[in-house]
């Protein structure tokens, strides 16, 4: 043979290996191409060949779209390229938690995946996954980068290194369609692995398996067995191995890794027949000067047969998508996250029940005319026109939902208790009404646990809907007690501005006038409804005593119990008021000192209280499939009836000891 032929067969020969190699990297710019998420579909008459390449190089250079041809068998058919944003794009940090990191080299995973979170495109869902004694997903791949920022603050290194575990964990977090990939930092070989040849190779099959390319930075070694094994994971599906030795150099391999999804594109090859079985397909291109090629197998998976109709509906197969257990065909549009919809679904109710509630005119009933009119006659047209007009301004389907709130409420026992304590909370609702109104804070509570609860939807539902079923009567008694502690607190000047005006000449019913017009909320409101029922006949020691049963005041009892007994045995009333208002005044002064000496106990028990149920929040968000083996385990759901139990005994434990009686 000449030297002439040689010197071409020469060329040839590398010109062949540089399409057949399945990465090719030039040294000159530094690229690497990589193929993944490839798929092979087949109906009746056609096949269609899909797959992303991602392109990933120092220097900015996108892949020649007409460059790219794609033969399935030797036969070359006419592929189209597009971008790959619109494809569901799942992207894992596998970060080496081990000793041998040290706070140093935990401090340069901070800063490099704050870089990569900064550059990757906004759609590309990102998780954590780490490995060190052991290894699992520490957060699921989503679109919260700061969810995953704070996941990796929290790592330190402790402990050997499980790589392969770590591997297949990130692996097993990434199943399902679309384009995948791995950022993995490490800086050794596995340790933990009973024997390394089969776990490397299991791992490697689950990355193959997957379609996942695998980026690796190998930071700070030069161990033979930790080379050969992240080569092995890069070289599965077209990624790469970058040696970086200092912070700089790991931030610049991340945001390269980052950069290079930003570089992918989609290929689509139309085949004008039907194809089954396995086939070989070559895809070749070019990215700036360096070409590119990969030559690989894949099974085309031969057309499904046509259902047969029927009548009745179709009961998916176990084990089928959610999609088709839906009863969506694979055809139709895919399925979308329905949460928002069904949160605005329910505050689109809520909001309509309130519209309707206060927008709408209503109907009078008998019972709203004869309060109408004994409000006419004790407080006067204006303001009985007043809620007239506010009652117009209600709707005919307000007032058949309120009067089955009211028929509702009327069985209930506890009914009575309600109604006493909106009367001491001085609300203006009625029964019906209270009831339309926790059945709203139920809707509501249910939507924004159902929006706020992330992947947990179903147990921020039932959470959400629980808060709103319990805050409404918590916050209705809260409100009462605090008007009522208001009025405990004025009653003994209250009583002594009694006494100086019987001292001063007047009768007791002039000077509960006086009250009446000049003391502060709550004690004017209620003493000015005391002298209301006595102008309808009630005699004034049982009107009072209505007070002190509206308020629940056992200080206001005392004062009626002294009027009734100078009423009936005589006697000075101002002097007894005047030493009543003493001596209520220094229960008073007592009640303080005791909220003082108990404040450091009760603020200990709503630490105490608190602070499991804000852990349980915090880990749905940041590691929910932690927290999860709570309520999806045997074990979890044991645990979890023990915690709460756990949890409400102590609560009456602690309010025990921190309540005195005075």
């Amino acid at each position: 043979m000449s030297l002439t032929r040689r010197l071409a067969t020469g060329l040839t020969a590398l010109a062949a290996g540089l399409v057949l190699v399945p990465a090719v990297t030039a040294q000159a710019a530094d690229v690497s191409v990589g193929l993944s998420g490839v798929k092979a579909t087949a109906t009746a008459s056609t096949s269609t060949l899909t797959g992303v390449i991602t392109l990933r190089s120092k220097v900015d250079m996108q892949v020649d779209p007409a460059s790219l041809k794609v033969k399935i068998d030797g036969e070359e058919f006419p592929t189209t390229v597009k971008q790959a944003a619109k494809l569901d794009r799942k992207a894992m940090l596998v970060i080496d938690t081990s000793g041998s990191m040290g706070a140093q080299g935990m401090a340069t995973v901070r800063k490099a995946s704050a870089t990569y979170l900064k550059t990757v495109p906004v759609d590309v869902k990102v998780g954590v996954a780490s490995f060190a004694n052991t290894a699992g997903v520490d957060l699921a791949p989503t679109l919260d980068r700061s969810a995953a920022q704070r996941v990796i603050n929290g790592l330190d290194s402790r402990g050997d290194t499980s790589l392969y575990a770590g591997m297949q964990s990130a692996a097993a977090a990434l199943a399902g369609s679309g384009d995948r990939s791995i950022v993995l930092l490490s800086d050794g070989a596995d340790t933990m692995a009973a024997n390394k040849a089969q776990a490397l190779k299991d791992a490697v099959a689950k990355i193959k398996g997957g379609g996942i390319r695998v980026d690796v930075v190998r930071f700070k070694t030069n161990d033979p067995d930790a080379t050969s094994a992240l080569q092995a994971f890069a070289g599965v599906n077209g990624g790469s191995v970058v040696s970086a030795d200092n912070s700089a150099g790991v931030s610049a391999a991340f945001q390269a890794s980052a950069q290079a999804l930003s570089r992918q594109v989609q290929f689509s090859t139309a085949i004008p027949k039907s194809l089954s079985g396995a086939h070989t397909y070559d895809v070749t291109g070019m990215a700036g000067s360096t070409g590119f090629g990969f030559s690989r197998q894949i099974t085309f998976t031969a057309p499904a047969a046509a259902p047969t109709p029927s009548s009745s509906p179709s009961v998916p197969p176990v084990g089928a998508p959610p999609a088709q257990a839906a009863g969506i065909g694979l055809g139709s549009v895919a399925v979308t996250n329905r949460t928002p919809y069904i949160a605005a679904g329910l505050l689109g109710l809520a909001l309509f029940v309130v519209l309707s509630t206060s927008l709408m005119p209503t109907l009078q009933t008998k019972r709203e005319r004869r309060v109408a009119a004994i409000d006419a006659y004790v407080v006067g047209d204006t303001v009985a026109l007043s809620r007239q007009e506010m009652k117009a301004a209600q709707s005919t389907i307000t007032a058949q939902l309120l009067d089955m709130g009211d028929r509702v409420m009327k069985d209930r026992k506890s009914t009575s208790k309600t109604l006493a304590l909106i009367e001491r909370a001085d609300l203006p609702f009625r029964a019906g009404e209270w009831l339309v109104l926790r059945v709203i804070a139920v809707i509501v509570g249910a939507a924004v646990g159902l929006v706020l609860a992330g992947e947990a939807k179903y147990v921020g539902l039932i959470i959400g809907a629980v808060l709103g079923l319990l805050l409404m009567p918590l916050g209705l008694r809260f409100a009462a007690s605090r008007r009522a502690r208001k009025f405990e607190a004025q009653l003994p000047q209250i009583l002594l501005l009694i006494s100086t005006s019987l001292r001063s000449g007047f009768g007791l019913p002039q000077s509960l006038d006086a009250v009446a017009r000049d003391a502060a909320e709550p004690a004017g409101k209620e003493f000015s409804r005391a002298l209301a029922e006595t102008r309808i006949g009630t005699d004034i020691s049982d009107a009072l005593e209505r007070v002190a049963v509206r308020m629940e005041s056992k200080s206001m009892h005392w004062a009626v119990m002294a009027i009734r007994i100078q009423r009936e045995v005589g006697g000075n009333l101002a002097d007894t008021l005047r030493t009543t208002a003493g001596t209520l005044r220094e229960r008073e002064s007592l009640h303080r000192q005791v909220a003082t000496l108990s404040a450091e106990g009760k603020l200990s028990a709503y630490i105490l209280v608190a602070l499991p149920i804000f852990i349980f929040v915090y880990m749905t968000k940041v590691n929910y499939d932690y927290v999860s083996l709570l309520w999806t385990t045997t074990v979890g759901l044991f645990m979890s009836v023990g915690g709460l139990v756990s949890l409400c005994v102590g609560m009456l434990w602690m309010r025990q000891v921190v309540k005195i009686e005075v």
